[in-house]
């Protein structure tokens, strides 16, 4: 296990290279935002594994922005235990919730966007994996609030920053992190544990530092490093080892 504050020079990137990761993280951003105007503004069928996946305008695409597809690609590898009860919070297109449900587990996915909770379940259908899933629309722990998991997955929010909008707010909020650290514990089973998807062009630290003043356990699952930016699964767990 490691401390949230010393797995920080895990997921960051080395300080000569940060100047020019912020510079092509910017550049990435905007292509995705002005380049990608087709597969933003309107339906488009993707594929994340073996997987189908329509995405909806206002949905994050988790082929574009590789950290959904990244993330399913690691529950693929190693999938939780068959009828594992598993939340995936901010679900978006559902991507995560396929492949957790596809390995046998008990899903409820949870999204604060509308249209991302229609996606899901559009995507749910399409797969023939709507027994499994149960798709919730609501902020965080709200929907699940009396409720216990075995695994929690969240691809969270990790730019620090106002949303524009409803779509933004897929990957920018000012107050997620530490409301999700103080909810998380008490939605764990007793051996229960999240995978958090963290990025080094977001603001890691930030949830790092919620993690630990919430007297949370991590330890690293996986991570890639791209041109741009290095993306990092956590395992986080409460109490003490």
């Amino acid at each position: 296990m490691n401390s949230p504050l010393n797995m920080a020079a895990a997921i960051a990137y080395a300080p000569r290279f940060e100047g020019a990761r912020a510079a092509l993280g910017k550049a990435l951003y905007w292509r995705y935002r002005l380049g990608q105007t087709r597969r933003r503004a309107a339906a488009v069928l993707e594929r994340v594994g073996d997987a189908p996946l329509l995405v909806l305008p206002g949905v994050l695409n988790p082929r574009l922005m590789r950290s959904g597809a990244f993330m399913a690609a690691q529950l693929r590898s190693m999938p939780p235990a068959p009828q594992a009860q598993v939340l995936d919070m901010g679900t978006g297109s559902g991507v995560c919730a396929l492949a957790v449900a596809r390995a046998g587990c008990h899903v409820t996915a949870v999204d604060i966007n509308p249209d991302a909770v229609r996606c899901a379940r559009i995507n749910a259908l399409l797969n023939q994996l709507d027994h499994k899933i149960e798709i919730l629309q609501g902020d965080l722990f709200a929907p699940v609030a009396q409720r216990r998991f075995d695994l929690i997955l969240f691809n969270p929010p990790f730019v620090h920053g106002t949303a524009a909008d409803m779509a933004d707010r897929a990957w920018r909020s000012t107050d997620v992190a530490p409301r999700f650290a103080a909810g998380l514990a008490q939605h764990l089973t007793p051996h229960g544990a999240a995978l958090v998807l963290l990025s080094s062009y977001g603001d890691a630290p930030r949830f790092l530092q919620q993690f630990e003043r919430c007297a949370l356990r991590l330890s690293l699952i996986a991570q890639r490093s791209y041109v741009n930016e290095k993306l990092t699964l956590l395992r986080v767990q409460a109490g003490t080892p």
